[in-house]
């Protein structure tokens, strides 16, 4: 009897898991991103390869190249290991100035900022799918210091960042 209600309590606490659908529609972020959004999409987005150090933040997006986790030799391994087929890369910037800035993604991947060799955890986070341009933003408080973004987990083998002063 009681394996009958572990499998009853299991089945349902799966059900209820797949129900829970991330936030759908550019109206769902927890803060305005048309900002991030236009930076995301506009032409004149620098390309950049893998591991493509930069000496100071863009002033806009930038496109980064991905390639095959193993071949992305990120700086540190991230903080989730990526699945087979997926893409990963990173870019460091030298002389950032201080203070708090959004880390935007235009499609979906995992996302490590490291900086004096410690991971830094976003002070938010927001996401939602069926939002063209952009699927996640985080804000990070920043030092100023050198700092890597690592991708890792992307689908395809590009994708845009923007790295913006936090409004």
């Amino acid at each position: 009897m009681r394996v009958l209600t572990f499998l009853a309590a299991l089945s349902l606490s799966a059900t209820t898991a797949l129900a829970a659908e991330e936030p759908s529609g550019c109206d769902k972020f927890k803060w305005p991103i048309e900002r991030e959004r236009a930076a995301l999409t506009a032409p004149d987005r620098a390309k950049l390869v893998s591991g493509s150090e930069q000496a100071a933040l863009p002033s806009s997006a930038i496109t980064l190249g991905l390639v095959a986790p193993a071949e992305a030799k990120l700086p540190t391994p991230p903080e989730r290991a990526p699945k087979d087929g997926t893409f990963a890369g990173f870019t460091s910037i030298k002389a950032p100035k201080a203070g708090l800035y959004t880390v935007s993604l235009s499609s979906g991947a995992w996302v490590d900022v490291v900086q004096d060799g410690h991971f830094l955890k976003p002070v938010a986070f927001s996401g939602a799918t069926d939002c063209d341009g952009i699927r996640k933003t985080m804000k990070y408080e920043l030092s100023a210091q050198p700092f890597v973004v690592q991708i890792s987990g992307a689908k395809d083998n590009s994708l845009s960042i923007a790295i913006l002063p936090a409004q």
